[in-house]
């Protein structure tokens, strides 16, 4: 399978130990993490600073991926990414995480859908993308064996 260039979309405060476990897996290639500096820099310059921020990263992306732990679908910035995903056509696909240990945290609880807060339409039809829940056990390995063919999947249906 290609090596394709993806958007990981995220609670950076409450997953990003997770979410590099899966850049670290080199299995595909994501976008490069930001620092908390970096980020609150960002943010602090208001809401059109981090549109432009994630304009830019998300520019040659085939794919997002939404990285689901427990407070993923409240935020509003992920909320954003995912409208921006499927507006312009890119393959979208959400992966719980919920069972990665965070080395400070530990596990989490399994957060809801994100995708459920939005209808998604291809012409008439209304479609849902593809959402995985590994297992508790053997997560990562899991999320490393299947993540290059998810990601395919979800570009492939936005064709």
């Amino acid at each position: 399978m290609a090596r394709v260039p993806v958007f990981y979309s995220f609670h950076f405060d409450n997953d990003v130990m997770r979410v590099q476990q899966i850049r670290q897996m080199g299995m595909i290639d994501g976008d490069e993490p930001v620092s908390p500096n970096d980020w609150e820099t960002v943010k602090r310059r208001g809401s059109a600073a981090v549109e432009r921020w994630i304009d830019d990263n998300m520019k040659y992306k085939r794919c997002v991926v939404v990285l689901i732990g427990t407070e993923t679908h409240a935020r509003p910035w992920i909320q954003h990414e995912i409208r921006k995903a499927w507006a312009d056509n890119r393959g979208l696909l959400g992966i719980h995480i919920h069972h990665l240990n965070c080395p400070r945290q530990g596990t989490c609880s399994k957060g809801t859908n994100p995708f459920d807060q939005f209808t998604f339409r291809d012409g008439n039809n209304i479609v849902r993308p593809p959402v995985y829940d590994p297992p508790a056990y053997g997560t990562y390995n899991h999320v490393k064996d299947h993540l290059a063919a998810w990601v395919d999947d979800a570009i492939a249906r936005r064709r």
